[in-house]
């Protein structure tokens, strides 16, 4: 039997940690299969996918700036990920191509044990309005989880991801400074954005002045590993979670798309950890 291609694409690509992380699965779990990383530009998206077709390749992950103009080339894309409206993870069952979305749900995987109720029953607060938060927002909504708040710079941008979700919230549309005045309200605190990425490390999406230690500050910003943000939060006696558990649980959530082997995400941390040598990549 000839070995598997499974791959990612990107624009850029070389900075990938997937390929890493998946071709230590499949050595580990002995699967004659690889994982590449294809550069890709956007016009030469629509061909890549038709070669992907033609050479039989048996899934792929899509990164940025891809995630939306891959559903064009795609046969069928789940329910979940055509209400986010991007995907980044592709099956060929059979040569028929199908996009799911496993960002929110891996979130949610990462963030679940460190939560100490309920999560249908947490508020949540979802700093920024962009993709990530879109993926993480929806995904939320599908699992019952009924009060969501975003904060964004432009309120009309959240308030546009609420409308778009066709699933049932209590959810609203905040100014930074509103959501501050509240944050005590909040179960769980979630940074979508880019603040506090290298090399900005020491910049903060919103001040953590009103947040209470029962509160789960969460940042899927995973270089560095703990951000100013989640510096903070744990200083003031929160519970953090990092940006590493969202990557490896999407990844995994993929693995298992392709394989029906659900991973060792202990395993799949500790190589992104060494990628990037514990704080930076």
């Amino acid at each position: 039997m000839l070995e598997k291609v499974y791959g990612v694409i990107g624009c850029p690509i070389s900075h990938s940690m997937s390929p890493e992380m998946h071709n230590d699965l499949f050595e580990y779990y002995s699967l004659d299969a690889r994982y590449h990383a294809f550069h890709v530009e956007n016009e030469d998206l629509e061909a890549a996918i038709k070669g992907f077709r033609a050479l039989g390749v048996s899934g792929f992950n899509i990164t940025i700036p891809h995630k939306v103009a891959v559903m064009s080339y795609i046969d069928e894309i789940e329910e979940v990920a055509a209400n986010i409206g991007a995907v980044n993870t592709v099956v060929n069952n059979n040569g028929k191509l199908i996009g799911y979305n496993t960002d929110g749900d891996g979130y949610l995987m990462s963030l679940k044990p460190k939560v100490t109720k309920d999560l249908k029953e947490c508020h949540v607060l979802i700093i920024g309005a962009g993709g990530a938060a879109r993926g993480i927002f929806i995904s939320m909504a599908a699992k019952g989880i009924k009060h969501i708040d975003i904060c964004n710079r432009t309120v009309g941008r959240a308030e546009e991801l609420i409308k778009d979700c066709q699933y049932e919230t209590f959810a609203k549309g905040l100014t930074f400074s509103q959501a501050e005045e509240i944050l005590s309200r909040y179960d769980i605190i979630v940074n979508t954005t880019s603040v506090g990425m290298h090399p900005n490390v020491d910049e903060i999406p919103i001040s953590l002045d009103h947040l209470t230690s029962n509160t789960v500050v969460s940042d899927i910003i995973y270089n560095p590993i703990k951000t100013k943000l989640l510096q903070e939060a744990e200083k003031r006696g929160a519970t953090i979670d990092t940006g590493i558990g969202m990557f490896v649980n999407q990844g995994a959530l993929a693995f298992e798309k392709w394989t029906d082997i659900f991973p060792d995400t202990t395993r799949m941390e500790k190589v992104v950890v060494r990628r990037l040598g514990g704080t930076t990549c």
